[in-house]
C-alpha cells in the first residue's frame, strides 16, 4: 500500500505500486472525453438493441421496436425499381423486336437491360465479352455471321426457344450428317481441301469439288454461303465453330459437333429476353447477306440465337 501510495515526481501521478526491472507504472486518468464517449456508446447500444434486429434467438434474431430487416429494406428497393422500370418495360412489351431500331432511345434501354441480363446469364458460356470460347465450340457474338440470321427477332426465337434443346418443342434443330466409313481418306482430305478454297484458305480440287457438290451443297450451298432456314453455318468465311484447322474440319465431316443451347422461356420473362436480343444484336451489328445466301421465307420462324464468332475460329452452331 505505501508503494501504491508513492507519487511519481516529475509527473506528480500516483503510482499503482507494479515494478519490472525498474519500470514502474502511473495510475494516470483516463480524459474525460474519453470516458463520456465509450458511456455513450453503451447508451447507444441499449438503444439500438431495442429499436432493431440484434439477438440471435433458436429461429431467428429479436425484431425491434421499428420492425426494419436488412431483407426488408432490399425488398423496398427492388419493389421501387421496378416501379421505376415498368414504364420502359411495358413499351419494349409491346413493341415487336423489328422495331426496336425505330426507337433509339427505346432500343439503348433495350440494350442496356440486356448487357446485364448477359452478364447474370450468358457469360458461362460466350464470356464477359461475348467472344465465346472455340476450344468448347461456344460462338463468338462479336461478329455480323449468324447461323439462323441476324435480325432481332430471329436471335429473340433462339434465345426463347435455344438450339436442340429438349425444353422446346419448337427449338432451332440442324444435324450434319457423319461421314465417318463413307468416304476414305484420300477422299476426306480432298473435301477438307476444296472446303478451305471456299474461304481462300486453300486449293480447291475437282475430287473434292465432286464430293462437295453430291454431299454438302445442298445444305451449305454451292459456294458455301450456307442457308439460314437449315441452320448450315456459311463455310465462304473465316468464321468458324470448332476451327479453321484441318484436323477440326476433318472431324467436323466425320464425327460432327452438335452444340446445345439452352432456351430461356422457362427462367426469363418475355421482356427480358426481347432485351437479351437486342444487346446480342447490337454486339454482331446485324448480319451482311451473303448475295447467293437464301432469303428465309416470310412465314419462317427462322428466328435465332446470335450463333456468332471471331473471325479466327467459330461458324455458329
Amino acid at each position: 500500500m505505501a508503494d501504491k501510495n508513492r507519487v511519481d515526481e516529475p509527473t506528480g501521478t500516483e503510482l499503482v505500486g507494479h515494478e519490472w526491472d525498474g519500470i514502474e507504472e502511473l495510475n494516470t486518468p483516463l480524459p474525460r472525453w474519453w470516458l463520456w464517449t465509450f458511456y455513450a456508446t453503451i447508451a447507444w447500444s441499449v438503444v439500438y438493441v431495442v429499436l432493431y434486429p440484434a439477438w440471435p434467438l433458436v429461429e431467428q434474431a429479436t425484431e425491434g421496436t421499428l420492425g426494419w430487416s436488412s431483407r426488408g429494406e432490399l425488398a423496398r428497393e427492388m419493389e421501387a425499381a421496378e416501379a421505376a422500370r415498368a414504364e420502359t418495360f411495358a413499351l419494349i412489351a409491346a413493341t415487336d423486336a423489328e422495331d426496336l431500331q425505330a426507337s433509339p432511345e427505346l432500343m439503348g434501354q433495350a440494350i442496356a437491360g440486356g448487357a446485364a441480363a448477359f452478364k447474370q446469364h450468358c457469360i458461362q458460356c460466350h464470356g464477359a465479352g461475348a467472344a465465346g470460347y472455340e476450344q468448347y465450340g461456344y460462338p463468338n457474338l462479336n461478329d455480323d455471321d449468324w447461323i439462323w440470321g441476324g435480325e432481332i427477332g430471329e436471335i429473340e426465337y433462339t434465345l426463347t426457344h435455344g438450339i436442340r434443346w429438349d425444353g422446346s418443342d419448337e427449338t432451332r434443330i440442324t444435324y450434319m450428317p457423319a461421314f465417318e466409313g463413307i468416304f476414305d481418306r484420300a477422299q476426306v482430305d480432298a473435301l477438307v481441301d476444296h472446303v478451305l478454297s471456299l474461304s481462300g484458305n486453300g486449293s480447291s480440287n475437282a475430287a473434292g469439288a465432286e464430293l462437295y457438290a453430291a454431299n454438302c451443297a445442298a445444305c451449305h450451298q454451292p459456294s458455301g454461303a450456307g442457308d439460314h432456314a437449315q441452320g448450315a453455318p456459311a463455310l465462304n468465311d473465316a468464321i468458324w465453330l470448332y476451327g479453321k484447322s484441318e484436323a477440326s474440319i476433318r472431324q467436323q465431316i466425320l464425327a460432327p459437333r452438335h452444340g446445345v443451347m439452352p432456351g430461356w422461356s422457362d427462367k426469363l420473362d418475355p421482356v427480358t429476353i426481347r432485351m437479351l436480343a437486342a444487346y446480342v444484336h447490337s454486339r454482331g451489328g446485324g448480319e451482311e447477306t451473303a448475295p447467293d445466301r437464301p432469303a428465309a421465307e416470310p412465314d419462317e420462324p427462322d428466328v435465332a440465337q446470335a450463333e456468332v464468332s471471331g473471325a479466327e475460329g467459330n461458324d455458329r452452331l
